[in-house]
């Protein structure tokens, strides 16, 4: 098999990169971006000198700061209003995966037209979008080096994933030094997403050698610094490691897939609000247990990399250390279950069915290694619930 690797035209990590961004449109031939943000981010001082860096180079960006967490097609309409009224010829992304995605999203229907609805899943976008440059302030969600974008229909409820090259930005500034100020919730729940991203990855079954190479040092680098940075938020040397690692976790699953934690993990943030990277985590250790006897071998890899097992253990030795580390990261981070959460037992069960099905359609269990029914998919629900 054929492995398609894709990547931004240009990557550039480390503190200070952000601060690069001019000279990147500007290598571009752009000059006119719209800049979107969450209002949170738009409050942030680095935010002010962003933007006052683009107007000292002679670029004149707009601004929409209206995003809102897992991204609503009545916001990517309004942002898609903003971008045409202002003639904008490109878009920069300043955030987590939601302004990032939200950008992609307004920069496919800016090329080419028509509702995000026309574009998701199985519809595969390769045409050109108009450029996207993605800064991400967030270590999660890999999306500055993937082709996805994740849009929830306003009217339907439906978490539409919609794919392709139109959806991969043209450059990522991945700068670590816009993480600093991240709570330490957020750092906790996007942390342990991007480690789902980087295992989902290896175990796929669209895994190939290069996404594999790449998850195995992203899983090794933010599972060796999470806790650090989650228990000490202004750790220079551990907030830039788990930015990097989540960099390189987008860039293995974007080009291998992901699995079934996040195919159980959208219809959860979709019916219950509950953000993305969290509604991951508290799905990880479970589904990972559930999967490992259809792959020991990689998931026992997934340990070793992780250096939770020695070179010469066994695969059973590996993979019980797998699951039992999992674990007690979850508990660590304080990760919540749905319970703790707050989501109400009745409506999680009454649920379960329909999440069950939307798990399946959105297509990526069948990439786990153990693909389950649709009731096997409904235990591990009650099973999580806690």
């Amino acid at each position: 098999m054929t492995a398609s690797i894709a990547l931004p035209h240009v990557i550039r990590v480390g503190s200070g990169a952000s601060a690069e961004l001019a000279g990147t449109l500007d290598s571009f031939g752009l000059s006119r971006p719209l800049v979107v943000t969450d209002p949170f981010v738009a409050g942030q001082p680095f935010f002010q000198e962003i933007l006052d860096l683009l107007k000292k180079a002679g670029l004149s960006p707009g601004v929409f700061t209206e995003t809102v967490p897992d991204p609503t097609t009545a916001v990517v309409d309004e942002a898609l209003r903003a971008l045409r009224e202002g003639g904008f010829d490109s878009l920069v992304a300043v955030g987590g995966g939601s302004p990032i995605d939200t950008a992609k999203a307004v920069a496919l229907l800016g090329a080419h037209g028509g509702r995000i609805r026309d574009y998701r899943a199985p519809v595969v976008t390769d045409a050109p979008a108009l450029p996207v440059v993605a800064v991400p302030t967030t270590a999660g969600s890999g999306s500055e080096c993937t082709r996805y974008s994740i849009v929830t229909d306003a009217e339907t409820g439906e978490k539409m994933f919609c794919t392709g090259l139109a959806m991969l930005p043209r450059a990522a500034l991945v700068d670590f030094e816009l993480t600093m100020g991240m709570p330490r919730r957020l750092t906790a729940d996007t942390g342990v997403h991007a480690l789902t991203h980087a295992i989902e990855a290896f175990v796929s079954a669209r895994a190939n050698p290069v996404s594999d190479g790449l998850a195995r040092e992203a899983m090794r680098t933010i599972f060796a610094h999470l806790r650090t940075v989650y228990a000490d938020p202004g750790d220079r040397e551990a907030r830039e490691a788990v930015m990097v690692g989540a960099t390189q976790a987008g860039m293995a699953f974007s080009n291998s897939g992901v699995a079934l934690v996040h195919g159980m993990s959208r219809p959860v943030s979709a019916h219950f609000g509950v953000a993305h990277g969290l509604a991951n985590a508290m799905l990880l250790p479970a589904v990972t247990e559930f999967s490992v006897p259809s792959a020991p071998a990689r998931y026992a890899d997934c340990a070793r990399a992780m250096g939770l097992a020695a070179s010469d253990s066994t695969d059973g030795e590996a993979t019980g250390a797998l699951v039992w580390e999992l674990r007690l990261l979850y508990q660590e981070l304080e990760v919540p279950t749905p319970r703790g959460y707050g989501i109400e037992a009745e409506r999680w069960w009454e649920l379960a069915p329909l999440m069950a099905e939307q798990a399946l359609a959105s297509g990526s269990p069948a990439d786990n290694p153990r693909v389950p029914t649709a009731e096997e998919i409904v235990e591990l629900y009650h099973y999580v619930y806690g």
